[in-house]
C-alpha cells in the first residue's frame, strides 16, 4: 500500500515558512495529466490573482470550478480540490509554468499522475488537421466494446468547438469539452475525480476508431452511430423488496456525531428526499448542488432531506473530513449521515437499508410521502453537463414533489 501524507499534514509542516504567492500569469492555462501510455488528458485552468493570492478555476466547457485552496511555500504549490479527496503537489517553474503530481485518494491506495500546466498554450487541443470537416452536433448511440453499459453522447458543435456529455444508466461524465479538427474528435474533462479523454474519427453519422482514456485505467474502445431518438433503458435499478410496505427504519450519525433517525420528529408528516451518495461521487456533487438549493427554497412547504453517505473506508475521521468539505462547498442545511459501511461492501444494502433490493448506482434517490412510505426510487439523475436531460430531470422532480406536497395525511 502506497504511503502518503495528507495535503493538510504537508501544509501544516510548511506553514511556518510560507511566503507570499509567486505571481503566476493571469489568464487561460493548458493543463495536462500524463498517462503511462503517453496520452495526455487535457483541461484548462483560468488563473487569477485576487487580493495577493492565487485563485484557480478548472474549466471544462460551460463549467468553471472555483478552486480557492491554493498555498505556496517558496517555489512549491499545493492545491486542494474543493470537493473530493483530490489534490496537486507542484513546483513553480516560472510565472507561466508549473509541474508536479496529481493525487487522488482511494479506498486502498492513492492514484498519482504526472501533471504540467503552461500559460504559453491557451488552447485545449491543437487544430492539427485544420478546421472541422465533420460535425458531431446531436445525439449518438454509443457502444463500448468491452460490454460496458449502454450510453448516449449528447454533443453541441460550433465551428471547431464541441461541448456536451456522455450519459449512461449509472450517471453521466459531466462537462466534456474539446474540438473537431478535420475529421478528428477530441473531448476531455477533469473535475478532481473524472480525468477522461475521448477520441474518435468522424465520418458523417458514424464515430469509429474511438478510444476512451480514463485516469490510469486501460484504454476502452467504443463506436457510435448518430441517432436523434436514442434512449437509455428505463429499468428501475433499485426497488422495495417484495412484501415491504415502504417504511424505512435507519439511524446513523451526522457530521457532529449526533444520531439521526428517519423516525425523528423533524421528518414526521413531511415529504422526505433521501440521497444515497458519497463524497467521492461526481454525479452526487451535481445532485447535491441542485438538492441544496431546492431544499432552501422549499423547506417551508414541508420538505425535508437527508444524505446517506457511503464512503471509501470505515475511517470515521476521514469520512467526516471529506463530507464536511462537501457540505461546506454546497452550503448544505440538511443532515449528511455517515453509514457504517463502505461503498465497496457487497452487503452495503442489507447492512443499511434492508428494505431495498441492491443499491447499484450513486446517486440513488428515495422520496417518502407524508406518511413516511417510499413513494419513489429513482436513479435517473443527469447533471448540468447533459443539457436537455438535466432540464428534464428538474422538471420531473418538481412535478413529483409538488404532487406529494399537495397531499396531506
Amino acid at each position: 500500500m502506497l504511503k502518503t501524507f495528507s495535503l493538510f499534514s504537508v501544509l501544516a509542516l510548511l506553514s511556518c515558512g510560507a511566503i507570499a504567492d509567486p505571481v503566476l500569469k493571469n489568464g487561460t492555462w493548458r493543463a495536462s495529466l500524463l498517462r503511462e501510455d503517453g496520452n495526455h488528458i487535457i483541461f484548462n485552468l483560468d488563473v487569477q490573482q485576487q487580493k495577493g493570492k492565487t485563485t484557480l478555476y478548472v474549466v471544462n466547457g460551460l463549467e468553471k470550478m472555483l478552486v480557492k485552496d491554493v498555498t505556496t511555500v517558496k517555489d512549491s504549490m499545493f492545491i486542494d480540490m474543493p470537493v473530493f479527496e483530490s489534490s496537486f503537489k507542484l513546483k513553480i517553474i516560472s510565472k507561466d509554468s508549473i509541474s508536479g503530481t496529481w493525487i487522488k485518494r482511494g479506498s486502498l491506495k492513492d492514484l498519482q499522475m504526472p501533471f504540467t500546466a503552461t500559460a504559453k498554450q491557451q488552447y485545449r487541443f491543437a487544430a492539427v488537421n485544420g478546421n472541422a470537416t465533420q460535425n458531431v452536433d446531436g445525439k449518438w448511440k454509443i457502444d463500448f466494446q468491452n460490454g460496458h453499459e449502454p450510453a448516449i453522447g449528447n454533443f453541441s458543435q460550433k465551428g471547431n468547438v464541441v461541448t456536451g456529455s456522455i450519459l449512461t444508466t449509472s450517471g453521466d461524465y459531466r462537462f466534456l469539452s474539446g474540438t473537431v479538427t478535420g475529421d478528428l474528435l477530441q473531448l476531455s474533462t477533469f473535475d478532481g475525480v473524472h480525468a477522461m479523454l475521448f477520441t474518435a474519427k468522424v465520418k458523417d453519422k458514424e464515430l469509429t476508431d474511438a478510444k476512451m482514456f480514463s485516469s490510469k485505467a486501460p484504454v476502452q474502445e467504443w463506436s457510435a452511430l448518430k441517432d436523434p431518438g436514442v434512449l437509455l433503458p428505463s429499468e428501475t435499478l433499485t426497488k422495495l423488496k417484495d412484501g415491504e410496505d415502504g417504511t424505512l427504519d435507519f439511524s446513523f450519525v451526522d457530521l457532529d456525531g449526533k444520531q439521526v433517525s428517519i423516525k425523528d420528529d423533524r421528518f414526521k408528516g413531511k415529504v422526505v428526499v433521501i440521497q444515497l451518495m458519497g463524497s467521492w461521487c461526481p454525479n452526487c456533487m451535481d445532485e447535491t448542488a441542485f438538492m441544496s438549493a431546492y431544499y432552501d427554497k422549499n423547506k417551508q412547504r414541508g420538505v425535508e432531506m437527508i444524505g446517506l453517505a457511503y464512503e471509501y473506508t470505515t475511517d470515521m475521521a476521514r469520512s467526516k473530513a471529506s463530507l464536511s468539505k462537501f457540505k461546506k462547498r454546497f452550503d448544505v442545511h440538511y443532515p449528511l449521515l455517515i453509514t457504517p459501511v463502505t461503498v465497496s461492501d457487497p452487503q452495503r444494502t442489507e447492512k443499511t437499508l434492508p428494505q431495498l433490493s441492491s443499491i447499484k448506482v450513486f446517486p440513488t434517490t428515495l422520496i417518502l410521502d407524508r406518511s413516511g412510505k417510499v413513494a419513489e426510487i429513482t436513479t435517473d439523475f443527469f447533471g448540468p453537463g447533459t443539457g436537455e436531460y438535466y432540464t428534464k430531470f428538474k422538471e420531473e422532480f418538481e412535478r413529483k414533489m409538488n404532487k406529494l406536497l399537495k397531499n396531506q395525511i
